[in-house]
């Protein structure tokens, strides 16, 4: 097990390393490769991730809290169990990547990229999803209350027994959406009638 605190990363290769149950705490990784990497049950803290490569990467079980990762590449990664504790995690692409039993509190995951993800029975409220791409992804009985999902593209995503109450769903394309099942608060009802060409007085 190894600690590392403060200290900064630039274009650095760290995917041939055993970076197993390490802990990192307040460190900056600005175009650093973790690709195919070792890193189940990492934790970090407070850290920065800027266009950082973890395709392939093993991050099973890792734990990450108030960290930052920016446009960082997660193709093909293993995220299983893995817990995200309100970090930023803008612009990010998780194309085929485990999500399975992952935790995300909070935080904010605008403009990711999570198409066809499966995140079923997930406990998402609060998260920002502010046009992030979740189509096809698999939302199946999700907590989704309170989320923001502004602009967000759910195109055939499937929201069977999911719940968006209270989240905000400005210029969503309900046209796209397969609402069976899913919980509606009324002021997305009204939304989703007037996207279909209802007139409500």
């Amino acid at each position: 097990m190894f600690q590392h605190s403060n200290q900064n990363y630039t274009e650095v290769n760290f995917g041939t390393q055993d970076l197993r149950y390490g802990e990192l705490n307040s460190c900056t990784f600005n175009r650093c490769s973790f690709s195919n990497g070792s890193l189940e049950e990492i934790t970090s803290s407070n850290c920065r991730f800027i266009q950082c490569d973890f395709s392939g990467a093993s991050l099973n079980g890792s734990i990450h809290k108030e960290s930052a990762f920016e446009n960082c590449n997660f193709n093909q990664a293993n995220l299983f169990v893995a817990k995200f504790e309100r970090c930023k995690m803008t612009g990010s692409d998780f194309a085929g990547s485990n999500m399975d039993g992952i935790t995300i509190a909070q935080g904010d995951w605008s403009y990711t990229n999570l198409r066809n993800t499966r995140l079923v029975k997930q406990d998402l409220r609060g998260v920002k999803f502010y046009e992030a791409d979740l189509s096809g992804a698999n939302l199946e009985k999700a907590d989704l209350r309170n989320c923001d999902l502004s602009m967000a593209v759910l195109a055939k995503a499937k929201l069977q027994g999911a719940d968006v109450r209270g989240a905000k769903m400005d210029k969503i394309d309900f046209k796209s959406l397969i609402v069976t099942g899913l919980r509606m608060d009324r002021e997305q009802s009204v939304l989703f009638a007037l996207s279909h060409g209802a007139k409500i007085d």
